[in-house]
């Protein structure tokens, strides 16, 4: 197994962390890049809608009559080609119902987990949660050079106050990692309490 830094919540260098399951997987980067796909996809929530002719508020009489006026042929002014009118063809909600089975969303976040941990960027800290003050969270990131974007992943029941300050930081609990957070997070900071239970097996 390989191992990756750790440090204190102070920023004190500590013994190496032996990573724990899942941390080097290797497989497919077309599942990776299908679900990352999937995450980008339900961000998006396709509430954009236009008025058709028969929404917008206005009157529904014909304009003039059909024949003997020598001008074009019109029915009502919600019609999109006045003013105020109707829109044609335009945008309608769209509901994204893509969605990844399970495993596989499981398999996506340890190939993602694996390419961080090849690049350098997993780091352990001891004692995150314990952070009160975003202060001490800004020092801890300046003392492990940890730069641009961060995610600091905390184990579920600890407050997310200290962290969420922090430009360009995210702050997300370990149950929710996915693979779209944790590919394009940048730096990943690990709660080392998070795996505690599992060193003791």
């Amino acid at each position: 197994m390989s191992k990756v830094d750790a440090y204190s919540a102070k920023g004190t260098k500590l013994p190496a962390f032996t990573l724990p399951k899942g941390f080097e997987e290797k497989g497919s980067m077309n599942l990776l890049a299908q679900a990352i796909r999937v995450y980008e996809a339900r961000g998006h929530f396709g509430l954009a809608k236009a008025q058709t002719r028969a929404e917008v508020n206005r009157t529904k009489k014909k304009v003039y009559k059909q024949k003997g006026t020598g001008g074009a042929r019109h029915g009502s002014r919600s019609a999109p080609i006045y003013v105020g009118g109707g829109k044609a063809h335009g945008p309608r909600p769209v509901e994204r119902a893509l969605h990844l089975p399970e495993k596989m969303r499981q398999k996506a976040l340890k190939i993602a987990l694996g390419l961080k941990v090849a690049d350098g960027k997993v780091v352990f800290v001891s004692d995150l949660g314990k952070i009160k003050k975003t202060k001490e969270a800004q020092n801890l990131m300046d003392k492990i050079g940890a730069k641009g974007r961060v995610v600091f992943v905390l184990k579920g029941e600890v407050s997310k106050k200290s962290f969420i300050n922090i430009r360009g930081s995210q702050v997300i609990f370990y149950r929710d990692l996915n693979a779209y957070n944790a590919y394009l997070g940048g730096t990943l900071i690990f709660d080392k309490a998070i795996f505690e239970k599992e060193a003791k097996k």
